[in-house]
């Protein structure tokens, strides 16, 4: 189970529909510090269109902010008093989350799940953004109470994979990056020519481009790391079915 900052466990924290499905956490992710079940490397399973879909995520939220939740160390060690999803963008239309407390608002340390459901009337391979608003409390000077802090960020990192019946294999994208966590390089994996993938990209969490080429036939591509401070970064491959997007890593 990877820890993930805010970025993993957003995902499941969506604002809910009336008439999503419920969803009730489980109990064996209780004694975990925090994380979510599934993680973007596992990811959502594929969908199909015009099949009603389902499948439901469980979290922990951290209690504390940890080196892993905040590249910057600013708010390291500071309590987490809560947090909200306010947005998410890119999911297939005929989708929606419903938390399993109808607001989306957690306490740190609290542990709770989501449910995805719809039925998606068009295929491809959806990104998809998450929106979140989060309260810190730090203190800004010693021997007085600490001040709520809030903090907005939007992480990329899960998608959902749109097929038609008999063909959802063909869509499902297999790329991946190796090693991870990376340290002098890294290797692209899967890319496929029946992808008709035509640019790659790397960036880091602030969403700045590092590195950007042109796909000109389907290979394993290689990126050298070596000079890349220590964090998360992102793989963006466009494809003929939108863009695949994949975390990694760097000690």
């Amino acid at each position: 189970m990877k820890k993930l900052l805010f970025f993993a466990l957003s995902t499941v924290l969506l604002h809910s529909a009336t008439w999503a499905q419920s969803c009730t956490p489980g109990a064996n992710f209780v004694d975990s510090t925090y994380g979510v079940w599934p993680d973007t490397t596992q990811n959502f399973p594929p969908a199909l269109v015009n099949v009603a879909y389902s499948t439901d995520l469980n979290f922990k939220v951290p209690a504390t902010v940890t080196a892993e939740l905040d590249a910057t160390g600013q708010f390291v060690g500071s309590p987490i008093q809560g947090f909200t999803v306010t947005g998410v963008n890119g999911l297939p239309n005929g989708f929606t989350y419903a938390c399993n407390i109808s607001s989306c608002s957690y306490a740190g340390g609290a542990n709770g799940c989501a449910n995805i459901s719809g039925t998606a009337t068009t295929a491809g391979t959806f990104p998809i953004t998450i929106d979140v608003s989060a309260t810190v409390l730090v203190t800004l000077f010693p021997g007085l109470p600490p001040t709520p802090v809030t903090q907005t960020v939007s992480f990329p990192g899960y998608k959902i994979v749109v097929g038609s019946a008999g063909v959802i294999e063909g869509i499902i994208s297999p790329i991946s990056v190796s090693p991870n966590p990376a340290n002098a390089s890294i290797t692209v994996n899967g890319i496929t020519s029946s992808m008709n993938a035509s640019e790659i990209i790397l960036t880091n969490i602030e969403g700045k481009t590092i590195e950007r080429r042109n796909i000109t036939a389907s290979t394993n591509l290689t990126f050298d790391t070596s000079g890349l401070n220590s964090g998360i970064y992102f793989i963006h491959v466009a494809h003929t079915n939108g863009v695949e997007i994949v975390k990694f890593m760097k000690n």
